[in-house]
């Protein structure tokens, strides 16, 4: 990098990579995202495609975006809006325009905006620039796909191949752009394309080329930026996704209790991730089948249970539905159960490839008779390890089936992630039943103070049992109609959810004397944290309570709701969790603002009507 090229510091910075579905964005998202993550700058990101199986090439509706927020202190969100865009064609531009800043730097290929472009993306003129009022002192206009075909000409790829590499020549002008080291992108290629070292070779060759094109152009738009990391915590890092994240915290729970982790799961947009990455662990005693439906899956897991694994499965909103009625076999059962479910845009097929929170009262009250289940949602990606962990702990130490909320947002989207030391997690002990009591067992006897059954896992003499779909007597373990036993057995099973422990409701911000609480749960956690400190550095006096635990809710829960005076329950669908935590806490009227856009939150929106609420 030449010495007269000034580097500026910056705090944060949004990049937004977009192009048809088949230039590779969210490779290159990713790429830029571990690039970022592995000096340690905080990030969040946002994959945002299509639902179509293969849009028509440039349409406006094949467009696919991936957005990155690398900060040097702690980000939240991936951003309201881009700092850089790069769109890789005409209907990139067209469509991804409007999540660009004033002023933000534009990086186009010019080779994909001829007239047939121009025209599949509706573009009236030539003059798309002027059309859509862009300044062209702005646009970083360069032919990549030209210059790409000059790179790899001695390469012997054909035309085609070449071109799937035109996604590395815009990562290489963004990592110029920003200073990043290029041996991790290098060594990420490497990895990815280990048994293709030709392909792993030429994007590597694509990539020095974007960089060196920035190097050498020094282009009027374009200075290069340095994000420095800000307090640092030392260790290994890595980018990892939610449904990653989730699938690393499986494994975890599994090794903590010293059992094997078993998943039975049908695939389903968007969780078929962790049934992929699961089932490249069978070293680690981790057993994965894909099985012929939704119901088979959970019964299955249930299967497993039942011979002493942890079993789990996981699906999105409409497979819940298809599995309720395993699930319930599992509540009447009380076995150990993870229930993983990844939100998406309904109802029926809905928006598979969008994020909303809209099953929340599917998963507390989804199932016929009384059938009380933990429910805990995820905050983050990198949370989502810590919440898989402590769903199966929960499953385990208190024999009942658990559903895990994440949703698309933070299961596709990603945060740098520190990687935990096991031994610092707490350890997981399920109720196996005590030697002592041979001969003196029934399956539904219980521990007296949690309510929780004691555990006969099939293979000890002296513990054969059966357990199944019809109520059993409290006492015996037999098949019963008496109605005072199943009203027991219903109390015992609702008394064993209420009796297990969750942490305190945590409350940020100006918790001592805010004006405004805002409330939400799961993976709207940064949108809303970012909404506060806004909201906070203006000079106004909000706080913020957000649930992990929704079933059972925290035993502060009443205390912290009724404490302000003014509420607002934020979510991503029309008030489920403001009716839920009406029917908890006797005479609270919160405001709410919904919205089920299958979209993020965006951050601007929050804040202003947070501060309506205020002025009311």
């Amino acid at each position: 990098m030449s010495d007269e090229l000034e580097i500026k510091e910056l705090e944060e910075v949004v990049v937004r990579f977009s192009g048809d579905s088949g230039d590779g964005m969210q490779l290159a998202g990713n790429i830029f995202s571990t690039v970022s993550a592995t000096v340690g700058n905080s990030i969040s990101t946002f994959p945002d495609y299509p639902a179509d199986i293969r849009a028509p090439q440039g349409s406006l509706t094949g467009v696919s975006g991936f957005q990155v927020h690398i900060g040097a202190g702690q980000v939240y969100t991936p951003g309201d809006k881009c700092d850089v865009l790069v769109a890789m064609n005409a209907a990139a531009l067209k469509t991804q325009y409007r999540y660009a800043k004033p002023g933000a730097a534009i990086i186009i290929d010019t080779d994909s905006f001829g007239p047939k472009d121009l025209e599949k993306a509706a573009f009236k003129t030539t003059d798309y620039l002027g059309e859509m009022g862009i300044d062209p002192d702005r646009v970083i206009a360069c032919p990549i796909s030209q210059m790409v075909k000059d790179c790899l000409a001695d390469s012997g790829m054909d035309v085609k191949a070449m071109m799937k590499c035109r996604n590395m020549f815009a990562l290489g002008l963004v990592c110029w752009l920003f200073d990043r080291d290029l041996d991790v992108a290098f060594n990420y290629l490497k990895e990815k394309f280990a048994k293709k070292a030709g392909v792993a070779e030429a994007n590597i060759k694509v990539i020095k080329a974007g960089y060196d094109y920035g190097h050498n152009t020094h282009s009027s738009v374009a200075n290069v930026y340095r994000i420095e990391t800000k307090n640092k915590v030392p260790g290994r890092y890595m980018d990892i996704t939610g449904n990653k994240a989730t699938a690393y915290g499986f494994i975890a729970a599994a090794e903590k209790a010293g059992l094997k982790l078993y998943l039975g799961s049908y695939p389903i947009t968007p969780a078929t991730d962790v049934l992929h990455e699961l089932s490249k662990h069978k070293s680690l005693g981790v057993t994965t089948v894909q099985c012929e439906d939704e119901i088979a899956g959970c019964a299955s897991a249930l299967g497993a249970s039942f011979a002493g694994a942890l079993g789990v499965t996981s699906t999105s909103g409409p497979g819940i539905c298809l599995k309720s009625e395993a699930m319930n076999l599992a509540v009447i059962m009380e076995l150990p159960l993870v229930v993983l479910d990844v939100q998406r845009g309904g109802p029926a097929t809905g928006l598979p490839t969008k994020s909303e929170q809209t099953d929340l009262l599917q998963c507390l009250f989804g199932r016929n008779g009384e059938s009380p289940m933990p429910v805990i949602a995820a905050t983050s990606p990198t949370d989502c390890f810590d919440a898989a962990y402590q769903a199966s702990k929960m499953a385990l130490e208190h024999m009942t089936p658990v559903i895990l909320m994440t949703d698309a947002y933070i299961a596709n989207g990603s945060s740098a992630f520190k990687l935990p030391n096991l031994a610092d997690y707490p350890a997981i002990n399920p109720p196996y039943v005590p030697e002592e009591l041979k001969g003196k067992w029934a399956p539904y006897l219980r521990n007296e103070e949690t309510k929780v059954r004691y555990w006969a896992v099939p293979g000890r003499e002296g513990f054969e049992h059966i357990l199944g779909g019809l109520e059993k007597d409290n006492q015996t373990g037999a098949i019963s109609t008496n109605p005072e036993n199943h009203d027991l057995m219903t109390r015992l099973r609702k008394e064993k959810v209420d009796k297990i422990p969750v942490p305190d409701l945590e409350v940020l911000g100006n918790k001592d004397d805010a004006d405004l609480l805002i409330v939400g749960f799961g993976g709207t956690y940064g949108h809303l944290h970012a909404a506060m400190d806004e909201m906070r550095a203006s000079g106004k006096k909000v706080a913020m309570a957000h649930f992990k635990f929704i079933n059972p809710l925290p035993k502060n829960t009443s205390e912290v709701l009724m404490k302000y005076k003014k509420v607002v329950v934020a979510e991503q669908n029309m008030g489920q969790l403001a009716s839920w935590l009406r029917m908890k806490v006797d005479g609270f009227v919160p405001y709410q603002f919904n919205q089920v856009k299958g979209q993020p939150f965006v951050v601007e929106e929050l804040v202003n009507a947070f501060e309506d609420i205020l002025k009311k």
